[in-house]
């Protein structure tokens, strides 16, 4: 699946994706495929797998295919 990042929260180590299909995917921090400090930017794109939990449908293996411009803004919280 691919999709760009709508928000992330370094601080919290979650945020959402929006699908090419419309839908907003949850994303956490550990789900993130990358060295060092794993984290996305608002506008990233990404390519990534979705897992279906009991608390709705998640990013799993995410990969940053673009880094966006935008620098992360820590949102909501």
């Amino acid at each position: 699946m691919k999709g760009k990042v709508k928000w992330f929260s370094s601080k919290k180590g979650y945020g959402f994706i929006d699908c090419e299909d419309g839908r907003s995917i949850f994303v956490h921090y550990t789900d993130i495929q990358s060295d060092g400090y794993k984290t996305l930017n608002e506008g990233d794109e990404v390519t990534f797998d979705i897992q279906e939990t009991e608390k709705g449908p998640k990013a799993i293996n995410v990969v940053t295919t673009k880094r966006s411009q935008k620098k992360s803004r820590s949102r909501r919280g």
